[in-house]
């Protein structure tokens, strides 16, 4: 999020993080092991999040550092119900949507929750349950419930990540906070976390039959490269594992034809 200084010197850099979600997302591998390699599962964590706030004020809401908690919930991308959907699906929510807003419409709309997600409204039964028990929560804890909206977040402010966002809201002296966050960021983390540490970051399911894909891989005698090419022998290694399948296949066809090749 922002850098700071470590030490009496200032000359070590370090930085601060923005969210605890990270930390899951880096170890997915271990968190699907410790779950058998089942999907979906989750994970919790809580600690410490920052912010670079040049002045801070209203009370306890713009802090520098504050205490947060996070649960990273994996599902399988092309099936994202919930198994315990049904069970909130009758229970109405105020929901301000993105269209509303863009309406100008001022104060949310009480729908069920069901009704919301067959109707495109809420993205998906997984999102769905989370904005109900996240609701029931805030009740349950004594906040009245005509002081509580969830607001969608509208196509100017969604992050890119996400492919539906709601913020929990509560009114208080302050007017509207957000007090919760409710997103479904898709695999974006898990795939910038992959494309930086070549580790693979991903869920296995058994298909009900048997798939063969042919492709075509850039392997590099590392060995020879390195003798070959010398300083320059990481850019080769580097240029094969990130060529996509397009470029590796026109590259075979073309040592096929003239015996070598000439990449950039």
């Amino acid at each position: 999020m922002f850098d700071t200084m470590i030490g009496p010197t200032g000359q070590m850099k370090g930085y601060l993080r923005p969210e605890t979600a990270q930390g899951i997302f880096i170890n997915f591998r271990k968190l699907i092991e410790y779950n058998n390699g089942r999907m979906p599962f989750a994970a919790a964590q809580i600690g410490m999040g920052y912010r670079n706030e040049i002045s801070p004020r209203q009370g306890v809401l713009r802090l520098r550092e504050f205490q947060m908690a996070e649960i990273e919930h994996f599902v399988d991308p092309e099936d994202k119900t919930h198994p315990k959907f049904a069970s909130v699906a009758e229970t109405e929510l105020p929901l301000w949507t993105a269209k509303a807003q863009d309406d100008g419409v001022k104060d949310p709309v009480k729908m069920a929750i069901g009704v919301a997600v067959a109707d495109g409204v809420v993205s998906n039964e997984t999102l769905g349950y989370f904005i109900t028990k996240t609701y029931q929560f805030l009740t349950m804890v004594g906040i009245r419930s005509e002081s509580i909206r969830f607001r969608q977040h509208r196509s100017t402010e969604m992050a890119h990540y996400a492919n539906d966002c709601w913020d929990a809201e509560v009114e208080t002296s302050y007017g509207w906070i957000e007090i919760a966050g409710h997103a479904d960021r898709s695999a974006f983390d898990l795939t910038k976390h992959m494309d930086h540490t070549k580790v693979q970051l991903v869920a296995e399911r058994r298909l009900p039959e048997p798939v063969t894909v042919v492709s075509t891989i850039g392997k590099v005698d590392k060995k020879n490269s390195g003798k070959a090419f010398k300083k320059d022998g990481k850019h080769v290694l580097d240029f094969f594992e990130a060529a996509d399948q397009a470029t590796l296949e026109d590259l075979a066809a073309k040592m096929e034809a003239d015996g070598k090749i000439t990449i950039t």
